[in-house]
């Protein structure tokens, strides 16, 4: 019977395939991935596909479904069982993989799930997923073939490879580890017997129903566990997952946050030592604090695109030793394979912290002060968030404003920057702002509500902003 599948259009995003099982996302679904994505890996000339699974409840039936479509398009699929999403992308890197599947949830509610996908050693996104979409709908596969799978152990591999690049020495740090109840749990527990120092883990256990708190480390509540377990035992810093383990969140020895940006001046400032002038890549929400100590630093600061897709080809194309993005992805190619993975961007924090002579925290408070809004997040139709922010440019431009369009809309003024972007993912536009004084973030705040009024938008909630950074 000749093969063809509908996906629920919700359901192919921007960078990952992602919906809410049983409603929008089944096993058949993964299983039309494998077969759709399987396919592609085939005419490309490949035939070795990696395949892992996070902690969520769903994932071994997705993971399951998802190899018997790769088999049935002839491919060899490498389970490498269940972990972290950059353990499969360590598997995909070494084992030379044709292709990678991870079949994640990321951080989203428990009910939710989703696939990430490499081809070779590179990400594979935008226009790729779509034809998963399209392959799957006409039936446009390959022959029906008999493809194979064999179990590959990697975790152990993993770990040796995230100790290799342990550069502290034996000072013997205090550290608190927040997993989140994490697809990390099994890899942290044997990262940290091996590391120096004493480390204490919170949530360690694998639970795809996230009982401790939301996995997003970039949401200031979920940190609270880690803030108040940090500041009781007087520890040097704390690190938490989110429920995949490719972005990372921070504290310091007062169980104060430090954030994407503010993690990355410090891990670039230590790359560039050895990597003189090298392109540091940062996304366009990004504090104008780190572009400027990059520079300071004798690196060549690169403002890019938001997504962690965009990010890695990027790298490829520069020849960038570091990346990152304010939503805690981090992207090494300095020693590593230029791919987000939160354990090993904590390994090389750690590093870091473990050389210094005096507190993070005193690093942190080094920092030039600005005063930023979080990131606002509003509704806006598919079809009219790309056009509002072409309206919006084109009243900057004949303002003169100074303007940088490489994502949506960044304006510089005297006070600091405004920024409005249409999300990639989802039916909404985000803005951030960021001043040197109060003041002067009020009057940005004016600027971007100006031109939101005038393209017929609503005014954005900014409360909770003022946050200092």
């Amino acid at each position: 019977m000749a093969f063809s599948h509908h996906f629920d259009p919700t359901v192919l995003r921007e960078y990952d395939i992602r919906g809410i099982v049983g409603r929008t996302l089944h096993a058949a679904d993964a299983f039309a991935i494998g077969r759709a994505f399987g396919s592609i890996v085939s005419r490309a000339g490949g035939s070795r596909v990696a395949a892992g699974y996070d902690g969520r409840l769903t994932s071994p039936e997705l993971e399951a479904a998802l190899v018997e479509g790769l088999r049935a398009s002839g491919m060899e699929a490498l389970r490498i069982g269940r972990g972290p999403t950059p353990m499969l992308y360590y598997a995909a890197t070494t084992l030379e993989t044709d292709g990678a599947v991870m079949v994640t949830g990321s951080h989203n509610p428990p009910d939710y799930n989703g696939f990430k996908m490499m081809i070779g050693r590179k990400p594979f996104f935008g226009e790729q997923i779509q034809q998963i979409g399209q392959l799957a709908e006409t039936g446009d596969v390959v022959p029906e073939a008999e493809g194979s799978e064999q179990s590959v152990a990697i975790v152990d591999d993993y770990v040796s490879r995230l100790l290799s690049d342990w550069d502290g020495g034996d000072r013997m740090l205090k550290v608190v580890w927040d997993n989140g109840n994490g697809a990390a749990g099994e890899v942290l527990k044997k990262l940290v017997a091996s590391l120096p120092g004493e480390h204490v883990v919170l949530n360690g256990t694998i639970d795809g129903r996230f009982p401790a708190h939301h996995p997003d480390p970039t949401v200031p509540a979920n940190l609270a566990d880690l803030i108040a377990q940090v500041r009781r035992r007087k520890a040097d810093i704390g690190i938490a997952f989110d429920g995949d383990a490719d972005r990372i969140g921070l504290v310091d020895n007062t169980g104060e946050i430090l954030f994407g940006d503010q993690l990355l001046v410090i891990l670039a400032r230590d790359v560039l030592k050895s990597h003189p002038g090298a392109t540091v890549i940062a996304d366009v929400k990004a504090s104008q604090v780190l572009f400027d100590e990059v520079l300071k630093a004798g690196g060549a600061p690169l403002m890019w695109k938001t997504g962690h897709s965009l990010i890695k080809a990027k790298m490829a194309e520069t020849g960038s030793p570091l990346a990152g993005e304010m939503s805690g992805h981090i992207f090494f190619a300095d020693h590593w394979y230029g791919f987000d993975d939160a354990l090993y961007a904590a390994v090389r924090t750690l590093g870091i912290v473990a050389r210094m002579n005096t507190p993070l925290s005193e690093v942190r408070q080094a920092l030039p002060h600005v005063i930023n809004t979080p990131e606002v997040r509003f509704d806006c139709d598919d079809r009219r968030k790309f056009a509002v922010i072409e309206e919006v440019a084109a009243r900057l431009a004949a303002e003169g404003a100074k303007v940088s369009s490489t994502d949506g809309v960044r304006v510089q003024t005297p006070d600091g920057w405004w920024l409005l972007r249409a999300s990639n993912t989802q039916a909404v536009l985000v803005a951030r702002c960021e001043a040197t004084t109060g003041a002067g973030l009020e009057r940005l705040k004016a600027a971007l509500t100006q031109q939101l009024t005038a393209s017929g938008l609503a005014t954005p909630d900014f409360s909770g902003s003022n946050a200092g950074h």
